[in-house]
């Protein structure tokens, strides 16, 4: 059965469909470069901590190892490794199961850890079991056991030394990516040769310190294919290795081994306290204190989201519409720092006139009620609106299309020093789920005694934001990081409380430049909860504001939005994003 898996198809592979395509990587993984000698002929004995195994290898030659686990009989693996400095990495499935190892080894210290990775097995946050098909892990950290030598004190350790980190990498393989840490469970990455859209998409994700300059990565893509992804890279000279591992969305097997080279990004400020290395990760009360064994903290937004039909939208918009808060009904916990309501536009009368052919007239009796209707209609619609002055003579107001089918709301900057009029145009329902938002965003002018309306100036679509790291204050219950990944989408991130940034997610978006330092920002919680945050963000002040609009079970709701910022810090990714011919002419230079 074919179900979409944020906006891609994908397979619920039973565990017999998923053992026999494993049966392909018995003689271990693929790789582009020349698989590393550095252990053919040698033998190690791993032993593992925190109830991990004891993994002793005997490596014959450079493809096939044998292994014996605790104290199980020997078994025959195909395997491949791969070298980086003093580090040696390898990685092996044991044949006949759904299970295997990725091994780091550094042959300085002695020390080494383990990622057991598995399919067909493991269990969500409230029990359910996961899709089969999404690889599972669970990290060991121990050493290489030496006759007669003592056993070091010492391990690799989680830690909190690349937050903020932004990479590029190029696998030997030509593929490329852009990856993001923001935070310390989980990253963004852009896939610029996989995929053709420059979405940025966030996964669970672990970073284990070897040394000053070393560090293990990895990434399983739980809400995507479930395909894990896991590497060493070296800060020193930017060049990892690694493994990728997992089925994509055409349910083909992926299973090799890489090399790349990379270039920093960016670094983002790291706001927990100095003392805090990140080698403990603390979630506070509300998160469990133990996980079983895989467990790590994960959005699963597929699985909570509840998937309405028009028709229980439509219901529940006719009984309980709410606007802006509904005299506190429903709690504002994204306008704690809201910019004051703007009466500016009361006893204005205008026309604002689309590109799309759209047009409506307008009376603004207040600063808070007003008449509108489409151009060429006799009858006025009543609706209750709030505005703000996000900018000198810049205002952003908003109002629901009562009566609609299905519930419309519009989201209006009118620009009175320019004449300008930019709309986003919303509407309950997407093309995949009825209690999703969808929208348009269209460029306009607008009609006004005293006003002289530009004929071909407009507000456009914008990439100046991209790339820059904000923090938003919403209110006291509510502070999370933006991060505009590509012109297409963004990623957030939710403050733990000792500052460090935790669980991440992202979505589409899109970006509109209103005037210098000043910006319209509209995203979609696509494939997660189905929200619309409309927002204009002004750089000057550091401030934001706007409205929510959202569907569900209880309201359709028309909220407002306001918060403060704190500029983080700033990706330099924007050369690698584009039309492929365009950012390939960009490289060659």
């Amino acid at each position: 059965m074919n179900v979409p898996m944020h906006r891609f198809s994908y397979t619920h592979l039973t565990e017999n469909q998923i053992g026999q395509k494993l049966a392909s990587a018995a003689t271990g993984p693929a790789c582009a470069s020349e698989y590393s000698n550095a252990v053919a002929g040698k033998s190690l004995k791993i032993v593992t901590g925190n109830g991990g195994p004891v993994l002793q290898y005997a490596f014959p030659d450079t493809r096939k190892l044998r292994l014996t686990v605790d104290s199980g009989s020997p078994v025959e693996c195909g395997y491949g490794a791969l070298t980086l400095k003093r580090i040696v990495f390898f990685s092996h499935l044991v044949p006949g199961t759904q299970k295997g190892y990725n091994v780091v080894v550094d042959l300085k210290t002695g020390l080494a850890t383990v990622f057991e990775i598995w399919f067909s097995g493991g269990k969500d946050g409230s029990g359910q079991p996961l899709d089969a098909r999404e690889v599972q892990r669970q990290i060991y950290y121990g050493y290489v056991e030496e006759a007669g030598k003592e056993a070091p004190k010492a391990r690799h350790h989680l830690t909190n030394r690349v937050e903020g980190k932004g990479f590029y990498w190029k696998q030997d393989s030509g593929i490329e990516t852009l990856e993001l840490y923001p935070s310390i469970v989980s990253s963004s990455f852009v896939e610029l040769t996989r995929h053709a859209d420059d979405l940025g998409y966030c996964s669970p994700s672990d970073f284990v310190m070897v040394d000053d300059n070393t560090f293990v990565y990895d990434r399983t893509e739980c809400e995507f294919s479930g395909i894990h992804t896991m590497y060493v890279f070296d800060l020193f000279v930017m060049k990892q290795v690694g493994v990728r591992l997992g089925f994509n969305e055409k349910d083909e097997l992926e299973y090799y081994i890489f090399r790349g080279d990379g270039e920093v990004l960016g670094q983002l400020a790291i706001l927990e306290p100095f003392r805090d290395q990140g080698d403990k990760i603390g979630f506070g009360p509300t998160m469990p204190q133990s996980l079983a064994k895989g467990g790590r903290p994960v959005y699963r937004p597929s699985r909570t989201l509840a998937h309405m039909t028009e028709e229980q939208v439509y219901e529940v918009g006719r009984k309980n519409t709410v606007l802006f808060g509904g005299n506190g009904s429903v709690p504002q916990m994204m306008a704690g720092h809201q910019l004051p309501f703007s009466d500016f536009l009361a006893g204005k009368e205008l026309t604002v006139r689309y590109d799309n052919g759209v047009a409506w007239n307008y009376r603004f009796l207040d600063g808070k009620e007003l008449r509108w209707r489409k151009e060429g209609e006799e009858q006025w619609h009543d609706e209750e609106y709030r505005a703000f002055e996000a900018d000198e003579s810049l205002i952003f107001f908003g109002h629901m299309h009562s009566g609609t089918r299905p519930a419309e709301s519009v989201q209006i900057v009118l620009d009175f020093a320019n004449a300008l009029t930019t709309c986003v145009n919303s509407k309950m329902g997407s093309a995949y789920l009825a209690n999703e938002v969808g929208y348009k965003i269209v460029f306009g002018a607008m009609e006004m005694e005293g006003l002289d309306s530009p004929r071909y100036i407009r507000h456009t679509f914008t990439d100046e934001l991209v790339g820059h790291a904000f923090s938003w204050n919403y209110s006291e219950a509510m502070t999370s990081m933006h991060v505009y990944t590509t012109p297409h989408s963004a990623s957030w991130s939710i403050y733990l409380d000792s500052g460090a940034l935790g669980m991440n997610w992202s979505a589409p978006c899109q970006y509109v430049k209103l005037r210098d330092g000043v910006y319209l920002f509209n995203l979609v919680e696509e494939a997660c909860n189905g929200v619309e945050t409309c927002v204009v963000i002004n750089t000057r002040t550091m401030h934001d504001c706007g409205f929510g609009f959202e569907g569900g079970e209880k309201t359709v709701n028309l909220g407002l939005v306001g918060a403060l910022a704190r500029n983080i810090g700033y990706y330099d990714v924007r050369k690698y994003l584009g039309p492929r011919k365009e950012r390939a002419a960009r490289s060659a230079k």
